[in-house]
């Protein structure tokens, strides 16, 4: 599938490469097939990486691993939560969070509160809402991501 994009201009997608979120994403229900893009010099562990929506081609959202920025994130979710995922491999599970970018840099953060789960072998995802306050909505990363470039790491 080949579809034109605001952020990437003209994007391939294999089909194998879609991922169905069921209920879509908090906000925006209706949009529910999405294409994970990155830099594929860096490889598929390179920081941040963009959630492209293949139903609304100027969607898309950067998103990344939450153990790049807090390497003790490991929430607690309810079971019911994560039924859409279908069968479950712990090796098969792709973990990410929302990206938030405002014109401050200084000011950017990362939605610790509703992260994206993927069932990567079937290719399904949920994003789900953490109760409780362990972990922030708008948790910074600036300095994180900074310092990781400075390293090689993001």
């Amino acid at each position: 599938m080949t579809i034109e994009t605001k952020v990437f201009g003209e994007v391939t997608i294999d089909d194998n490469k879609i991922i169905h979120f069921e209920n879509g994403i908090i906000g925006f229900p209706d949009l529910t097939d999405f294409a994970l893009i990155y830099d594929e010099e860096k490889g598929n562990d390179a920081g941040i990486r963009w959630l492209q929506s293949l139903q609304e081609p100027a969607f898309a959202m950067p998103v990344m691993d939450p153990l790049l920025v807090l390497s003790s994130y490991n929430p607690v979710v309810d079971d019911e939560m994560l039924k859409p995922l279908g069968e479950l491999d712990p090796d098969e599970i792709l973990v990410l969070v929302t990206v938030t970018v405002p014109k401050d840099l200084k000011k950017m953060s990362v939605n610790l509160r509703a992260p994206l789960v993927i069932n990567v072998k079937e290719r399904k995802a949920v994003q789900i809402i953490l109760d409780g306050e362990e972990y922030m909505i708008k948790f910074p990363i600036y300095d994180i991501v900074k310092n990781g470039k400075k390293e090689g790491t993001c």
